[in-house]
């Protein structure tokens, strides 16, 4: 029975198993400080120092952007995967789509005759296309932001790993070679250690050049990757945009259905509280009259009063709204609310999260700042 065994090559192991044993020594001689170290100078130890910094945040904004634009975990290994095997990706649904399609059915089944069935499809259909918007954003920005700087980091970042590696090697071998300087006894062997020690100066030379051009070059790829950011803030604002543009037209489609409570658009304008400015509306907000108040907001109007001199108030006890012109309150709960124009002695109005409307005036208990819990 032959057996092939494998070609081993004794003297080549022996050889390399020296070599590494002698690194090791080395190496722990320079970290006791017992031996001599060729140390870089100044510019390229500065050249170093911002090739690893730039390294380690590019890869942190890398991981955080894809986390942002793909926040399921799995499907970001599931895309690394199909990117490195060179297949294509898998189309699938976004939450907004999936969302999309269940408002969608669940309104036929409710009934497109009925306002909350017509409601649920009209809502549907801008969740789907939001979730369009979202593929596209997302797109977007692996192509003009992601791509170019994981390309960076597996191009040109791994090369001047590469090359910094070799050179701290032929460091090593310099300082290897200065110390049998330092040790040859015999003028023979003196001699050759010098020749050793200007072949390996040379070397070592050469490839700090090598390497020190390398590192020059990452002030040429930040320049780059500020045209990048660029991009991908455009695509954000193109994104935010459609969203937005999206979300105004279903604001409207919504005002138009109508139906036992008809939709309010929101003024976006008045979104933030009350630090931001409306114009004050005139007319009486009196309850027991047949004046309608300007407060009031009729079907498909956006509600337009004075937010500016809002407070916190705590509501007493629960209070169910008479109509779609006020708010459904909470016993505890803390709203804003300001005075009508011109003042209501019964009502006052209330700002409670997105929802704005009047709020009887004996619900609510003014708090100062002090009192507020939350």
């Amino acid at each position: 029975m032959n057996i092939n065994l494998p070609n081993f090559n004794v003297k080549n192991l022996v050889k390399e198993a020296g070599s590494t044993i002698s690194r090791v020594v080395q190496l722990t001689e320079e970290k006791l400080g017992t031996t001599e170290r060729t140390e870089y100078d100044l510019h390229f130890q500065n050249l170093a120092e911002r090739a690893d910094v730039t390294k380690s945040w590019t890869e942190k904004i890398v991981r955080d952007t894809e986390s942002v634009l793909i926040p399921n975990p799995q499907n970001r290994v599931e895309d690394f995967i199909f990117e490195k095997i060179e297949k294509t990706k898998p189309k699938r649904l976004s939450n907004l789509e999936h969302l999309a399609l269940d408002m969608i059915e669940a309104g036929g089944d409710f009934g497109q005759d009925m306002a909350y069935g017509q409601a649920l499809i009209k809502v549907g259909q801008a969740e789907q296309k939001l979730g369009q918007c979202e593929h596209d954003f997302i797109a977007t920005s692996g192509i003009c932001f992601t791509q170019p700087l994981r390309k960076f980091l597996d191009g040109e970042m791994k090369t001047i790993s590469k090359e910094r590696g070799i050179l701290e090697t032929k460091r090593l071998d310099l300082d290897a070679c200065k110390n049998r300087v330092k040790k040859a006894r015999s003028m023979l062997g003196q001699q050759s250690a010098e020749r050793d020690l200007r072949v390996a100066q040379a070397e070592f030379d050469r490839q700090s050049e090598i390497t020190k051009l390398l590192l020059d070059g990452i002030s040429t790829s930040q320049a780059s990757h500020l045209r990048h950011l660029h991009a991908f803030v455009q695509a954000q604002v193109r994104y935010y945009k459609q969203c937005g543009d999206v979300m105004e037209q279903l604001q409207r489609e919504l005002a138009n259905l109508g139906g036992p409570t008809p939709y309010i658009p929101l003024d976006v304008n008045e979104a933030g509280g009350a630090g931001n400015k409306s114009n004050t509306s005139g007319g009486s907000s009196g309850r027991g009259s047949n004046n309608n108040s300007n407060n009031q907001a009729t079907a498909g109007q956006p509600i337009n009063v004075n937010t500016d001199q809002m407070q916190r108030a705590r509501v007493l006890c629960s209070y169910d709204a008479k109509d779609h012109t006020e708010l459904n309150l909470s016993a505890n709960e803390v709203i804003f609310v300001t005075e009508c124009s011109p003042v209501n002695e019964d009502y006052m109005y209330g700002k409670q999260g997105l929802m704005k409307g009047l709020v009887p005036r004996a619900f609510v208990e003014m708090l100062d700042e002090q009192d507020i819990a939350f």
